[in-house]
């Protein structure tokens, strides 16, 4: 009977297993339904852009000709007519001196003869007829001005679809992964293939082989990659417990307020105390050795914070560069807040209402707000609250912008001199929050601080 059970615990297994496996294929067939309709529409987009640019190419090209014929036309309709008019001045003036000896010759009086027949002589001499070049000082012929797009008709004629490439192949021997930093290295099937540049897309997963349903994590895209080699560097944190409230329940990356959170530890620190025993920190062989950058994680009721600062930090400083992490927290929570924080932060401190943190801050208590805060100013928001939250913290800029995780909207930005390394802080209050880290600053992010988003009316700073 037990030997049935166990068979039939197996068969159950090995069900629910195909049972996940079926509905991941299937949630990613209906995700492959949508990009289809998706690119393929961006596909048109860009095949319109593409004849729209090639069509604003040629006429600026036939502009430029017409203005070259119209110019050369007009010169040489100048040199002609000028040439036109001085040939018709001649033959007037040579037409009345021709008339003029005519009349002379004819004329009976032999004595006046002599001096009328010099001055018609002289004029003769003289007449612009015989200064004249009787040769057109320009040609009719505009052939120097003709086009033939027949090789570049046969060129566009040409034209077809780009040929797909062949997938990357990804070199695991190449590849490296150590110290938060992932190093992918690949290579082309076809040495002839015409890359111009790859994309990369990556997100996170706790298991192997393709997503699954349940994984609610987002793609990160990063394009523009010219070569067959990219190194992902992510910024992982902890939540550092020996910061922590008392009445905050912290485990790793997930905070939850615990009224009697206090009252239990000052108990354990007293039985503790009673039984002589000191508790050493210890690191897990499964995380390596801590970064020079990550804080101790001993705990110490000397950097604990107190009274209504329901407040905790990271475990990892931010020195330089771009960070970004993202925050879901519980819409029921009373209060809760985010940003960073100097390690100076006094253990009586809120976020916010000190010079040295700058936060995001959601009251649900009594009075509905959603602000932003640094040195005790207050700038409210007008926009929803997402769930969801992102922090991106450019250190070298003096840079913290906050955005809606889901949508990448642009929430706030503070523009500071950081003059010291900053912490990740957070607060809560009758609620609870999860954290993920280890993420790479999302492209729709990057292009709105280069767009300087950051000086809208919507994300004015607080000085």
């Amino acid at each position: 009977m037990e030997d049935q059970r166990e068979a039939l615990r197996k068969i159950i297994t090995t069900l629910a297993v195909k049972n996940e496996e079926i509905q991941s294929f299937i949630y990613s067939l209906k995700q492959m339904l949508l990009n289809v309709e998706a690119n393929s529409a961006k596909v048109q987009e860009d095949l319109e852009a593409e004849f729209q640019s090639l069509l604003s190419v040629l006429e600026e090209l036939k502009e430029g000709m017409l203005m070259k014929i119209k110019q050369d036309r007009a010169s040489r309709t100048y040199e002609l007519q000028n040439q036109l008019a001085a040939c018709m001045r001649a033959l007037e003036s040579s037409e009345e001196l021709l008339e003029t000896a005519n009349q002379t010759l004819q004329a009976t009086d032999s004595d006046d003869f002599p001096q009328a027949a010099k001055q018609i002589k002289d004029g003769v001499t003289m007449a612009p007829a015989f200064r004249l070049s009787l040769k057109a000082k320009v040609s009719d012929n505009m052939s120097h001005l003709m086009v033939d797009f027949a090789q570049e008709r046969q060129m566009l004629q040409a034209l077809k679809f780009l040929p797909v490439p062949s997938a990357p192949v990804i070199d695991l021997a190449e590849s490296l992964v150590a110290d938060n930093c992932v190093t992918l290295v690949w290579r082309m099937p076809d040495e002839d293939s015409k890359i111009d540049h790859y994309v990369l897309e990556y997100r996170r997963t706790n298991f192997e082989g393709p997503p699954r349903l349940k994984e609610d994590q987002p793609w990160m895209v990063i394009e523009g990659i010219r070569h067959t080699e990219y190194t992902l560097t992510a910024f992982m944190f902890r939540l550092d417990a020996s910061t922590s409230h008392q009445n905050l329940r912290v485990e790793d990356l997930a905070v939850e307020w615990d009224a009697m959170g206090g009252k239990v530890q000052d108990i354990k620190a007293r039985e503790k105390e009673g039984k002589g025993r000191t508790a050493s920190p210890v690191h897990s062989p499964a995380r390596g050795v801590p970064s020079p950058k990550r804080m101790s994680s001993g705990r110490g009721g000397r950097d604990r914070f107190t009274a209504e600062s329901y407040t905790v930090l990271g475990d990892t400083l931010i020195d330089g560069g771009e960070q970004y992490w993202e925050v879901r927290y519980e819409p029921d929570s009373k209060a809760f807040g985010l940003g960073v924080a100097y390690r100076s932060l006094g253990r009586f401190e809120q976020l916010g209402k000190t010079a040295a943190s700058w936060c995001l801050h959601v009251n649900n208590w009594l009075q509905v707000s959603f602000t932003a805060k640094h040195a005790n100013k207050v700038k409210v928001l007008d926009a929803p609250v997402p769930d969801c939250l992102g922090v991106h913290c450019d250190f070298h800029q003096g840079l913290l912008s906050f955005y809606n995780a889901r949508t990448k909207q642009l929430l706030h930005t503070f523009k500071a001199k950081f003059t010291q390394p900053l912490l990740p802080a957070f607060t809560v209050w009758c609620g609870s929050f999860q954290v993920t880290t280890g993420l790479q600053v999302p492209s729709s992010v990057r292009c709105l601080q280069k767009r300087g988003s950051a000086t809208s009316s919507s994300n004015t700073s607080l000085t």
